[in-house]
């Protein structure tokens, strides 16, 4: 296939706001029994009967949460729309509609934001959500996307991050670890790319940590699991911010200890010997690293028997008496107190 050198630029000043949201948002379909009122209105209309509403948001500014030499727009659409549902999983809730609103510079053609609702459009339509509102405006320093996510669950179902009990034991879903080398190994072939603009790097074997990084997913399918299994976590996070950062959520609010073993922590091959190849810790990648969406729940003894053995749920650790304090515990079964130093969305750059 032949690449269009020349690709068409729409000025988004041919469209003005209006325009440009009935362009952008005509392929969004209401799908979901709640949405009364989608877009089109002064605000979306909602009827939720008897169950509780969550609500969630997120902000991602270009030069700070992407960089879009390596992102591409479908991608980065996609992955706008699934941070907030994991938001929204991670209460034990089900996410029904979300509101997208951009802050974007005149260096974006019509083109470039087709590309992105593209991405958001796939993300509702995989994770069954409605898009249902939402603002454009101009921006002087790049791209900036907010979404809201707004999610159901019966009264009583709801999992907060207060809820563990000493005894409980600590489980995380999937493995982590994989966002972070994704992102490592991009970083490492843009600087690469600025040397040698005609180098063509070969991501073959990195195809699982890039899309852990690109193309992460939301653990929809861990609530509705855990349904079936008939289990209620105690407590739950999402593991946005690095595993030691979550962990310590769940304590604070708990009220709790926690021991959590090194060598019980899930990783993937992919990053472990990636991690070799950078010459850094996996443990400490797995404990700081952020973006990969899992779910972090604490579960009580009594359920162990019904996720035992579930390749989807991983023991990693107990909660203790508060006073005991936050630990890992390594392979050399010494003891260290958990800190987090993951990501810190107000730190300096």
């Amino acid at each position: 296939m032949i690449e269009d050198k020349n690709p068409k630029r729409t000025p988004l000043s041919e469209l003005g706001e209006f325009k440009l949201i009935e362009h952008l948002t005509e392929q969004f379909k209401v799908k979901q029994k709640s949405t009364v009122t989608s877009i089109g209105d002064d605000a979306a209309v909602l009827n939720y009967d008897k169950k509780q509403i969550v609500v969630t948001t997120d902000l991602l500014v270009e030069g700070v949460h992407f960089d879009l030499s390596y992102v591409p727009l479908k991608h980065l659409g996609y992955k706008a729309i699934i941070v907030n549902l994991s938001d929204v999983y991670a209460m034990n809730a089900t996410a029904t509609q979300v509101t997208v609103s951009i802050a974007v510079s005149n260096r974006f053609p019509l083109e470039a934001l087709e590309e992105l609702y593209a991405g958001i459009a796939t993300a509702a339509e995989i994770y069954n959500v409605d898009v249902v509102g939402g603002d454009t405006t101009s921006s002087t320093s790049g791209l900036i996307i907010s979404v809201t996510a707004i999610g159901e669950v019966k009264k009583g179902e709801e999992v907060l991050r207060s809820g563990a009990k000493p005894n409980d034991l600590l489980v995380i879903t999937g493995d982590i670890g994989g966002a972070y080398m994704g992102l490592q190994i991009l970083e490492r072939e843009k600087e690469v790319f600025k040397v040698n603009p005609n180098s063509q790097p070969d991501l073959s074997m990195y195809t699982y940590i890039i899309e852990r990084q690109l193309k992460p997913e939301a653990r929809k399918d861990i609530v509705e699991l855990l349904k079936e299994l008939e289990v209620k976590p105690t407590s739950m996070i999402d593991i946005s911010d690095g595993l030691s950062s979550e962990v310590i959520h769940l304590c604070k609010q708990s009220k709790v200890g926690v021991d959590v073993y090194e060598n019980k922590i899930p990783l993937d091959p992919q990053v472990i010997s990636t991690c070799e190849e950078f010459n850094i810790d996996s443990t400490t990648i797995a404990l700081n690293g952020g973006e990969d969406y899992e779910l972090l729940m604490t579960i009580s003894q009594e359920d162990f028997p019904k996720i035992k053995g579930n390749p989807n749920l991983t023991v990693i650790g107990y909660m203790t008496e508060e006073d005991r304090g936050m630990h890992l515990v390594t392979r050399a079964e010494t003891k260290i107190p958990i800190i987090a130093k993951g990501w810190n969305a107000l730190g300096e750059s």
